[in-house]
């Protein structure tokens, strides 16, 4: 009895996900003409005639009429015109069909590459695009431009199609097989339906032969229902309906540095898909396959670019023997297929020892092993390698060195050869091996083994100046030492290429160690992305940049390993695009790959918080395997960077509320005498007035009025001073800065205490540029004046004179306010400003201490300073603040 089958969440939830996105429809065909293009506006016409709204984003009917009947009467998006090589080009206008959203757009040729100066690369690229931002889409491709039948269909037809798609683009697509007969569409061919006279004759010959075209069509139809029945499992698998589930199947393709990878990587995504396994593409270094031209860097990174795409799981490792890492890769990851390339030409070494291939198929156990053989002839690649190689031989100094030091020897044991011996000349002889071998590897080791021996017998063994050897003995001594030369100078090549890679993985895990350090410490965001440029750029040797959003969301560079570059538009739209849509872009990648910088995004739990961009040396193109793992983990140090200085700014900021909310409660309580001493006589005035008005004449009611003016006045100072004390403690206050006239201000201020003075006291003013423009907020910097000339009448003599002075120079302008009172003890002089500070005075003398300390934070404000003096004759106080002054922009007139 069956049981019905637990539903896996995680293929619960990408179904879920999937739901979310738009829904791709491919028409797929064997070959040109079969009729997809006209199979997908039959269906749109019948989606429109249903009230779906859909638009034509790009279709391509080639001139032939029953396509471009059907075309009529269909929504199109006008194309936009891309300037390439002087000539003007039109291209899918992929942001208009974005701002409109219909529900199902038309986009023809899935496989088609785009004008240079588009968005992406590729057509499938902006396809995604439009599915991810809910949009559907119908589209058509033909088998041969699927990225796995690429070798497949070469073979076939002779012809290497160049305009491939990943198959991962299909995976969840519905799609719609367009297929006739073979002899239908040589008959459309024939009769110029699918391409003019001449070019059908062509294809004809070349391309379209019957026996291409049917195999076209069962790869087409092969396909077709492998994705059928990967959807009915799938759909199975969501709804928990049981059945039969294949074991679990891992495929591992071993690569090198050889453009033959690229075909197993396309062969063994093929292997994977039909038994639905997991991929793994490996690619193991050694002392003997070390990459030594940047031509083998590129193809390797190449490969491993292309296993990406496939959705392979990307494994590089170091060690001694390939062999032995692959299979214990295999064994570690449960590989059950391995598939491995068979070199067209064995090595001399191989012939004797054995190649990577058979020694992988005798020690696999268990594993099955795929064999691909190689194309035989070598690529262009190969003998560019070759001729580098030859190049590199020709180096002539590890082999020029060994020899004048055998020369060296040559006459020393020439000369003194019957005191030394033979036994001390062979070790004289043994010297240069040991040396060549230790510092130029295994060919001048073997080289000089083989010269110096053949000198040593020359020169040494009797009979002297022959080749003849008379004791036999001596061979055994000839092939001790070409051994020796041979193992030390393999065992010190690898040695070498050890302690470079060595060196380089410390470096690499000093810089990752040094800079999580640096940050971890730092709360500052500009030095800690400074110090990240800085370590990418020392690894990687290429300039980096960092880009982070504004208060407006648009990215913003913050730093730059190179100042001096500048930062250009095209390379920040790119940038922008990668911050947009959480996915890397630019050189090496088929999105934007006309930029010349690498970007990718910085993503932290709390989303992404910038772009960081590394630029590329002119002779890569793709960012190698190695640097690229090193660039992500830079990219998510720096993310968790950025995140956790973002939570420090935003814990700061609740402790500065958290402070202010202490601020205001410690205020209200501190001053709870002085609101109630007004209130007190305004509520007696106001009761007096209201219980026994009668009893009252206009003079003492005035009094009484005057009594409640005088008590709110008193209060609105008050609150207003507790709240710009909260205000400057919260970092809340902005300043709202206009150019406006010194003298205005201070009459202003004045003007506010002429009422309660009238003839009692005299306010004096000496201004040198009464016309003189400073850019200030007004109204605090007339609060300053306020509170100041305040203080000054509180703490002078009653009948008293106040005088404000005014004096500037080209950098500032000092304002000075001077009473006539009692000096400040010299031990109060330097705390006056603080918060609640009062100076004690035999006159009983009202406020809260707060005047003067707001008085200085809206002068610092400003970016101004605040002091105050005793007077020397006569006695009293002055308050001096200055005022930075500034250019006044020619937008102002000069008075």
């Amino acid at each position: 009895m069956n049981e019905k089958r637990r539903v896996d969440p995680d293929e619960l939830l990408a179904d879920i996900q999937d739901q979310s996105k738009g829904k791709l429809t491919v028409f797929l065909g064997a070959a040109a003409g079969v009729g997809k293009t006209y199979a997908m506006l039959e269906v749109a016409r019948e989606r429109l005639s249903e009230g779906i709204n859909l638009v034509a984003g790009w279709v391509e009917p080639h001139a032939r009429p029953e396509t471009m009947a059907l075309l009529e009467g269909i929504p199109k998006v006008a194309p936009k015109d891309l300037e390439y090589h002087g000539r003007v080009l039109q291209e899918m206008d992929l942001d208009a069909i974005l701002a409109i959203r219909p529900e199902i757009v038309l986009v023809d040729e899935l496989a088609h590459t785009n004008v240079p100066g588009s968005r992406h690369l590729k057509r499938y690229q902006d396809i995604e695009e439009l599915l991810a931002a809910g949009i559907n889409v119908y589209t058509t491709v033909n088998i041969q431009h699927l990225e796995s039948f690429k070798d497949i269909v070469a073979k076939i037809t002779g012809v290497t199609v160049r305009e491939t798609v990943p198959d991962s683009i299909l995976e969840h697509a519905r799609l719609q097989l367009i297929d006739i007969p073979t002899e239908a569409l040589i008959q459309r061919l024939e009769e110029g339906k699918i391409y003019v006279p001449h070019q059908a004759k062509h294809a004809l010959d070349k391309f379209f032969r019957p026996g291409n075209i049917n195999a076209l069509r069962e790869l087409s139809m092969r396909f077709a229902a492998q994705r059928v029945d990967r959807q009915l499992e799938s759909y199975m698998r969501v709804h928990g309906i049981a059945g039969p589930w294949p074991a679990s199947e891992r495929v591992m393709v071993c690569i090198s540095s050889n453009p033959f990878g690229e075909r197993l990587i396309r062969m063994g995504r093929r292997i994977a898909e039909g038994m639905k396994a997991e991929l793994l593409v490996v690619y193991i270094e050694t002392p003997s396959n070390s990459l030594k031209s940047e031509k083998q860097k590129d193809q390797l990174a190449k490969s491993l670019h292309l296993a990406q795409e496939l959705n392979a799981e990307v494994i590089s490792l170091s060690g001694h023997d390939v062999v032995e890492e692959l299979l214990e890769v295999a064994q570690n990851r449960n590989v059950t297929q391995i598939i491995i390339g068979k070199p067209g030409k064995l090595k001399l070494q191989e012939r004797f020892f054995g190649s990577i291939v058979e020694k992988v198929l005798r020690q696999s156990q268990n594993i099955s092993v795929h064999v691909i053989p190689g194309d035989g002839p070598k690529t262009k690649d190969d003998q560019e390698a070759k001729k580098i190689g030859l190049r590199k031989a020709n180096d002539l100094v590890p082999y020029l060195v060994p020899l004048a030091a055998l020369s060296v020897i040559t006459v020393i044991a020439w000369l003194g050869g019957s005191d030394l011996g033979l036994v001390n000349t062979a070790m004289l002889y043994l010297l240069p091996v040991l040396l060549s071998a230790g510092r130029y590897g295994k060919k001048a080791g073997v080289f000089t083994a083989i010269v110096s021996l053949i000198t040593y017998d020359f020169f040494t063994i009797p009979p002297v100046l022959t080749f003849t050897i008379a004791d036999l003995r001596y061979l055994i001594s000839f092939a001790i030492m070409i051994l020796i030369g041979y193992y030390l100078g393999n065992l010190s090549t690898r040695l070498r290429i050890q302690l470079i890679n060595s060196r380089q993985r410390e470096s690499q895990t000093a810089a990752l160690y040094s800079l999580s350090r640096e940050i971890a410490a730092v709360s500052n965001l500009d030095i800690v992305l400074a110090s990240v440029v800085k370590k990418v750029a020392d690894i990687i040797a290429g300039e980096v940049v960092i880009l982070v959003p504004e208060a407006n969301g648009q990215l913003a560079l913050r730093a730059s390993s190179n100042s001096k570059i500048p930062f250009e538009e095209n390379e920040r739209a790119v940038a922008t695009w990668v911050f947009e849509h959480n996915q890397i872009a630019g050189k090496g990648t088929d999105t934007l790959g006309g930029a010349q910088g690498f970007y990718l995004p910085l993503v932290s739990e709390q989303g992404i918080c910038g772009v960081l961009g590394v630029q590329l040396q002119s002779s890569e193109k793709y960012l190698q395997a190695e640097k690229r793992r090193l660039v992500d983990a830079f990219a998510s140090l720096t993310a968790l960077a950025i995140a956790r200085i973002s939570l420090v700014e935003k814990a700061r900021e609740a402790q500065l509320l958290n402070e202010s909310e202490k601020l205001r409660t410690a205020l209200l309580n501190s001053i709870s005498h002085d609101l109630r001493t007004p209130l007190a006589s305004m509520i007696g005035a106001v009761t007096s007035l209201l219980e026994n008005d009668q009893l009252f004449n206009e003079t003492s009611r005035l009094d009484l009025l005057q009594t409640i003016k005088i008590g709110a006045l008193r209060m609105n100072k008050l609150v207003n001073n507790l709240l710009d004390m909260a205000r400057l403690e919260s970092d809340m206050l902005k300043l709202n800065k206009e150019w406006c006239e010194i003298s205005e201000i201070i009459k202003e201020a004045v003007k506010y205490f002429e009422e309660s003075l009238g003839n009692k006291r005299e306010i004096l003013c000496e201004i040198a540029n009464k016309e003189l423009l400073v850019n200030v907020d007004f109204i605090l910097m007339k609060q300053v004046l306020a509170n100041l000339l305040d203080n000054a009448l509180k703490y002078s003599q009653p009948d008293s004179q106040i005088l404000i002075s005014v004096r500037n120079n080209q950098k500032q302008v000092e304002v000075s306010v001077r009473d006539w009172g009692l000096p400040i003890p010299a031990e109060d002089l330097e705390h006056i400003f603080d918060k609640f500070y009062r100076v004690r005075s035999p006159r009983q003398i009202s406020g809260t201490g707060l005047g003067l300390a707001i008085s200085k934070g809206i002068v610092e404000l400003h970016g101004g300073t605040i002091r105050a003096e005793n007077n020397s004759e006569p006695a009293g106080v002055t308050i001096f603040f200055t005022i930075p002054l500034t250019e006044i922009p020619p937008s102002i007139p000069a008075e």
